[in-house]
């Protein structure tokens, strides 16, 4: 899609389609895939010459992201996938493809992960363009672009949501650092054995806690705990344990009918 400039449109919106669920789309979950055959290739767009990675190593910038949306949905992408504005999904020039990284608003400090699958943007000196999804979870989608902190993920790696990074002169950013660590407490469900049901896949604490308390609001029928599983730099939010698959399948097909979105069967 080299053609999108990254540009802020303010007729670039859903329209009146957006899901209800928008807040609870899981971010993206990390795992090795092979790097795209061709959108890592070397390429020029607008007279500037871009030559992505083609490897997937370290990767940390700020600067300021803006979102595209329905202009683009349905259209091909780099990788040559559909565009999905509610999926958790990113354009940057020269990040391999596909590859993941977890986005960090600097003025709010909310963070996602989202999925490299695209190319741009290209004017204003802009470092990334999130989907629409993406953009509404960290709150810029009326402003049209924020100022953000970029961080690759490597598959399989352990990185562990750090704490926000600190606005340019924010007065209180020494003292948070200097103040003692506080510690959550998760369950131990990587001791746990069975069949669980995921219910997401988050790349900070809060977002899975907050995704947590929301859904133990709306499902105050469920029997089985939540757990939050904390691994490879993510949060997994799991439920159960249940007997076998076809009971977490019951329980999921009164998910889907409940919140529109189903939950898929996972062994632990």
């Amino acid at each position: 899609m080299l053609k999108r400039g990254g540009g802020f449109y303010q007729d670039d919106g859903p329209g009146d389609s957006i899901p209800d669920n928008l807040d609870a789309v899981p971010d993206a979950a990390p795992r090795a895939e092979p790097l795209h055959r061709f959108a890592n290739r070397p390429y020029s767009v607008l007279g500037k010459d871009y030559v992505p990675s083609q490897e997937l190593k370290p990767y940390k910038a700020r600067g300021v992201a803006s979102w595209y949306g329905r202009k683009f949905h349905g259209q091909r992408t780099s990788s040559g996938e559909p565009y999905d504005m509610f999926a958790m999904t990113a354009a940057h020039p020269t990040l391999p493809i596909p590859s993941y990284a977890r986005v960090t608003s600097l003025a709010s400090g909310k963070s996602v992960v989202v999925r490299v699958n695209d190319r741009g943007p290209f004017l204003h000196e802009r470092l990334i363009d999130l989907s629409y999804a993406a953009a509404w979870k960290l709150g810029y989608i009326g402003s049209g672009s924020t100022q953000v902190e970029v961080e690759s993920i490597q598959p399989g790696e352990t990185l562990l949501a750090s704490a926000p990074p600190a606005a340019p002169n924010d007065p209180v950013a020494g003292l948070a650092a200097s103040a003692p660590a506080e510690t959550t407490s998760l369950p131990a469900v990587q001791e746990l054995r069975g069949t669980f049901l995921q219910l997401g896949a988050f790349g900070s604490l809060d977002n899975a806690e907050s995704f947590r308390a929301r859904i133990q609001r709306q499902l105050d029928w469920l029997a089985e705990s939540i757990h939050i599983h904390a691994r490879d730099g993510m949060y997994r939010l799991h439920l159960g344990p249940y007997r076998d698959a076809q009971e977490a399948g019951r329980v999921a097909e009164r998910i889907r009918e409940a919140l529109a979105f189903k939950p898929f069967v996972v062994q632990r």
